[in-house]
């Protein structure tokens, strides 16, 4: 299970680092920006899972996470043409590193011997998170604070994954309806504009703010 695990994060590290060099280079980043963005989409929800949980950030153990970022970039450079201007080829990448990191993310939890809840939530940092800081770096607002459906899956993919055990199902079957479900659920989102209903506040006539 152990290099299974592994084969899953360095093909998810993979993914999330095409995305965010994908992302980079529609915003004319140069070659080390892209990769600097890249970098951080791949390894910054691991990061922080590995913070919260006390351990060291799993990529300061093993050079192949750098190595598979640098894939990543060269992979948006040699099929740029294609990558950049295919519509929807970032949400597919995006889609894949988010459900293939939070499958690693609650198994990673769950060998701590930390609860389910917990897992879900360690889930949900390690899939989201990496998203979260290559938006903020390219100066976009982030996909999960915004309607899409974004964290939400990864919590639903992570309660699928807890009842798949309740049932007797294996750990590869786990992660693999939980990996299914959160793809699934991003595609149809995206197609069919799906979103999460957002707070609307009408704006007071008076600032609430001033005190005249």
């Amino acid at each position: 299970m152990e290099t299974f695990e592994f084969i899953l994060e360095i093909v998810a590290t993979v993914f999330y680092a095409i995305s965010g060099v994908r992302l980079a280079a529609v915003k004319k980043f140069d070659w080390f920006g892209a990769y600097a963005i890249g970098f951080i989409t791949a390894i910054g929800g691991g990061t922080m899972r590995d913070v919260f949980l006390g351990v060291n950030p799993f990529w300061m153990l093993n050079p192949w996470y750098g190595v598979a970022t640098v894939g990543g970039l060269l992979v948006v450079i040699v099929f740029k043409k294609y990558l950049v201007k295919i519509e929807g080829t970032f949400y597919i990448f995006d889609a894949f590193g988010l459900a293939l990191f939070v499958d690693v993310g609650i198994y990673k939890t769950l060998m701590m011997g930390y609860p389910m809840w917990v897992a879900i939530i360690m889930g949900t940092i390690t899939g989201a998170m990496g998203g979260v800081l290559r938006d903020i770096f390219i100066n976009e607002v982030p996909l999960v604070f915004r309607k899409e459906i974004y964290a939400t899956v990864c919590i639903a993919g992570g309660v699928l994954y807890w009842l798949c055990g309740l049932l007797g199902g294996s750990s590869v079957v786990q992660q693999m309806a939980c990996a299914v479900l959160v793809i699934a659920v991003r595609f149809f989102a995206v197609k069919h504009n799906w979103s999460m209903p957002g707070i609307k506040i009408q704006k007071p006539e008076k600032d609430e703010y001033d005190e005249t």
